[in-house]
């Protein structure tokens, strides 16, 4: 009748400035990370361990005592131990009756059981009130304190009472809980800190794809075409010249690929005549990683920045400058100048003024997309930017990429063994966007288009 009691006035509101105390199942290095931080936010600790000799690594403010002893100090106990080592607790059942138990446990692998530490724990000890929470946050950072990475808590618990507490626990040691929902939730929270950067594996495999792909497109090109054919070698364009071919050719290909989804989107909204009925999966994931392929995009766009700075200090350009300048001045001891051409002029010129355009507003586009800054504009303002300016962005970049190489693309020598130049195949996707984009806004099909995304239906049936 005391036990019981005792957990009803521990559950109750504390209404004192003092902080109730908080026991610890397991001595290891989570374990003791949090009990350090937990005291430095003013709550008295209790670690319940195998065994109650002290040790140095042990917070000194701390107490540590048998397992059921500990239970008894406090109504909140964390168990920072694997899952595997949960059949200890068993035997304290009834000491555990009515406390809140926070499982804290992480995997080696996703879906590693059938039900959830969590869960498993519940059916354990049917009497304690679960609660799952802190598997995000990492020792390391409870101890540097570093923890702009990994603030977020997520807390999820079939009693509103019981979570209520724990998050207050959260808050006082500086973190941010989020309230996931029941306990059903705590299979995908213990699964999230398994998942190895899952938005952005497919603009990842992509893009590695795609550097393969073009890669051996421009050494077959550039290198084996010219050393057969020629008998020149050319290998060194590896180091610089063919790299500088890729970077600007995968930015624009992603970049298209970031607003082909939405295109697609559109065309299977104005063939069904609803939005409400889903999407197909693939489609589906491509849309929800499009942030991941602009940044990716962005990357290979300021490495073909970073590739051009360093073109005038080549020795194969320094090789070939000065030849061209021994050439002029051949040409010039016999009394001739070579006129300026203007158009080559204006092409060069407007060239460098398209991509340092279109690179501009591709960091502009990046940086909106950065969660401190897109948390600042209100919807419109978002998607102005990553829409009117993202197309804008789009087509500078695309006539950056034709008036470069505009003139060789109906010339046959720039098709090598039948092979086109590769910024030729760069230009397929942003093309078929442009021009599908384009038809896209002409009002016979914007506007059904538009009364589709407010709601409005071809047949009412599909809704259902």
């Amino acid at each position: 009748m005391t036990k019981n009691s005792s957990n009803v006035m521990a559950l109750a509101p504390n209404t004192s400035n003092k902080r109730e105390t908080v026991c610890i199942f397991g001595t290891g290095d989570f374990g003791r990370a949090l009990g350090y931080k937990m005291i430095q936010a003013g709550y008295p600790v209790v670690f319940g361990s195998r065994s109650t000799q002290t040790s140095s690594l042990i917070p000194k403010d701390a107490e540590v005592l048998s397992h059921a002893e500990a239970a008894q100090k406090a109504a909140i106990i964390i168990i920072a131990i694997q899952r595997q080592h949960y059949n200890f607790l068993t035997p304290l059942a009834e000491i555990l009756r009515g406390k809140v138990l926070v499982d804290i446990s992480n995997n080696l692998k996703i879906n590693q059981y059938p039900e959830s530490n969590a869960e498993y724990l519940a059916q354990l000890v049917p009497g304690a009130k679960v609660v799952k929470a802190f598997n995000t946050v990492s020792a390391w950072a409870l101890q540097s304190g570093t923890l702009d990475a990994s603030r977020q808590v997520f807390v999820c618990g079939d009693d509103v009472e019981a979570k209520q507490m724990v998050m207050d626990i959260v808050r006082a040691l500086g973190l941010t809980p989020l309230d996931q929902g029941s306990l059903l939730a705590a299979q995908e929270i213990e699964n999230y800190p398994l998942q190895l950067f899952p938005m952005w594996k497919f603009p990842i495999l992509l893009s590695l794809g795609l550097v393969t792909f073009f890669f051996f497109y421009c050494l077959t090109r550039d290198v084996i075409y010219p050393y057969v054919i020629e008998n020149k070698d050319f290998s060194f364009f590896i180091a610089i010249s063919i790299p500088n071919r890729i970077c600007p050719i995968l930015a624009l290909t992603l970049l298209a690929l970031v607003y082909l989804p939405g295109i697609l989107a559109a065309i299977i909204q104005l063939y069904r005549g609803t939005k409400y009925r889903r999407f197909p999966d693939w489609l589906d994931k491509w849309m929800l990683c499009r942030k991941q392929l602009g940044l990716v995009a962005l990357a290979f766009a300021s490495l073909h920045v970073l590739y051009t700075l360093v073109i005038p200090i080549r020795s194969f350009v320094r090789w070939r400058i000065s030849s061209q300048i021994v050439s002029q001045a051949s040409f010039a001891l016999n009394n001739k100048t070579e006129p300026l051409d203007n158009t080559n002029a204006w092409l060069s010129d407007s060239y460098l003024a398209l991509g340092i355009l279109g690179f501009f507003l591709f960091v502009l586009l990046g940086i909106t997309s950065l969660p401190s800054v897109s948390n600042n504009v209100n919807w419109r303002e978002f998607r102005f930017v990553q829409s009117k300016l993202g197309y804008l962005t789009l087509i500078l970049c695309t006539a950056h990429t034709l008036v470069y190489g505009g003139k060789w693309f109906l010339s046959p020598s720039s098709y090598r063994w039948y092979l086109p130049s590769a910024y030729m195949l760069s230009l397929v996707f942003p093309c078929i966007v442009l021009v599908v984009k384009s038809v896209l806004i002409f009002p016979c099909l914007d506007k059904p288009l538009t009364r589709i995304r407010q709601g409005w239906e071809r047949n009412p049936r599909y809704s259902e």
